[in-house]
């Protein structure tokens, strides 16, 4: 008897997953499903992926391996060291399990782009179908162009068009099969591959006790967390969505990025008709989220450590690592700056406005290279998704596509009046400013407490940034 291959990368969940819908799909016509999960811990490195968040696919992992096993469907495991040595695993299991197809969802970064493209053709070569769906945003990215047939450059046109597009076709969640009914039915023997492991044997990174509990795993805690927001908070994201000190968003982010739930699932709990402005604020969220994979598609270079706009790439970055320590380390002087990089290091998640407070800090007023700041957010991000990340890094240093002007340039003094104007917040993760008002706790000049000297002078910084990037700006 042959199977049907399910590889699970960037998908761990069973409802709404397109290759494990569609393979069951056809469990009578093309054999049982078999699972596989292949970790690659020196690529994750390479990548720069988060301990937390490798620990977060482990734990995902096991709930899944749960979830599959109520459906019949068994889960294996295999490590190799890299991508580059993917295609050889397939080819083993290809083998020995007498493989008749291959399902799997696309994954947009460049490296995953040729690691899939090496398998299909290995899979072409041995006579195998290779399916692989377009699962991880809500329109394929070659599906959203204009009239000229060209990929959208900037966010609100590719936005008024995947809109209309999905307002046009109905229910978009991979339908047409009953989950809970399914019974793969399988009566073989897999022989024991020498990659093959079980779960606790892959190299996962050293785990720390709040991960789990800060962060539980599974599709339903993902969606309690949905249904959570969308009865309870959603009609006020669009006014509490910027406020720190507040539970004012989703929460989700971890598990889109891991895809343990799905964005579809996302767009259509928000409601269909008559939406109100909050809803659409957050389906509108979901759709920036979409168009930087869009863009990484689309422009492969961004996964090459360039600039999405290339007039920026020669930039004279300063090259001062004491600066950019003391902003990993969340001790620049600044109580809203050093928060939030003490949320990131505290919790593995950032909010979202400090996000690009921090960000445009780094890049602008410390003229550090943004490909810096990048790479830190990725080493420590729970939800550390590169297209996401590269683009609100290059958005934050005006470097890349629909990207802040270069004379945009936040203040975070008066961000943080602005946002967290008692300082909730900032008093939340430096107890050490809590006898500050509310008037004196943004503002290094202003503060009673003893704290880090201000690393930079705003407007000496601001003029400095204004000018080398007009300098740039056009070249």
């Amino acid at each position: 008897m042959s199977v049907q291959l399910v590889w699970l990368r960037n998908d761990l969940r069973i409802e709404d997953n397109s290759a494990l819908i569609q393979a069951l799909n056809q469990t009578e016509e093309k054999g049982p499903c078999v699972a596989i999960y292949i970790a690659t811990p020196k690529q994750w490195r390479a990548h720069d992926d988060a301990p937390i968040k490798i620990d977060f696919w482990r734990r995902n992992l096991i709930e899944l391996h749960s979830s599959l096993k109520t459906l019949g469907v068994p889960l294996h495991y295999f490590q190799v060291a890299t991508y580059a040595e993917v295609p050889q695993l397939i080819q083993n299991i290809i083998k020995s399990w007498h493989v008749d197809s291959l399902h799997c969802n696309a994954e947009y970064p460049l490296n995953e782009k040729n690691r899939d493209d090496a398998v299909e053709a290995l899979c072409k070569e041995y006579d195998i179908s290779y399916r692989c769906y377009q699962d991880q945003c809500l329109l394929p990215p070659d599906f959203v162009l204009t009239g000229e047939g060209n990929p959208f450059k900037v966010f609100t046109p590719y936005a008024k068009k995947t809109k209309l597009i999905l307002e046009s076709a109905g229910p978009i969640k991979s339908y047409g099969l009953n989950i809970k009914t399914v019974k793969n039915e399988y009566s073989i023997d897999f022989p024991v591959l020498d990659e093959q492991l079980e779960l606790n044997k892959i190299d996962w990174p050293k785990v720390e006790v709040w991960w789990d509990q800060q962060w539980p795993a599974g599709e339903r805690e993902a969606h309690k967390r949905l249904k959570s927001f969308v009865s309870s908070q959603i009609q006020n994201y669009k006014s509490a969505r910027d406020i720190p000190a507040l539970n004012g968003t989703s929460s989700l982010s971890a598990y889109l990025a891991s895809g343990v739930i799905s964005v579809r699932s996302c767009w259509e709990a928000a409601g269909s008709e008559g939406l109100d402005e909050s809803a659409r604020t957050w389906r509108n969220e979901l759709l920036w989220r979409d168009f930087y994979k869009y863009v990484m598609f689309h422009y492969p270079h961004v996964c090459m450590h360039q600039a999405w706009n290339s007039n920026y790439d020669n930039i004279p970055w300063r090259e001062n690592h004491e600066d950019f320590q003391r902003w990993c380390d969340g001790e620049t002087g600044f109580p809203l700056i050093d928060s939030a990089m003490k949320q990131l290091i505290e919790t593995g998640w950032m909010h979202n406005r400090l996000r690009m407070v921090v960000a445009m800090f780094l890049s602008k007023n410390l003229l550090l290279d943004w490909r810096w700041g990048e790479r830190w957010f990725m080493q420590n991000l729970i939800d550390g998704d590169f297209s996401a990340n590269n683009g609100g890094w290059q958005w934050s240093a005006s470097t890349g596509t629909d990207a802040a002007p270069y004379f945009r340039i936040f203040n975070p003094i008066r961000q943080s009046e602005r946002f967290d104007s008692k300082g909730e917040f900032i008093k939340s993760y430096i107890p050490a400013l809590n006898l500050e008002n509310e008037r004196s706790v943004h503002d290094p000049a202003k503060l009673k407490t003893s704290y880090f000297d201000p690393l930079i002078d705003l407007k000496f910084s601001r003029e400095r940034a204004l000018t080398v990037f007009k300098e740039f700006k056009g070249a």
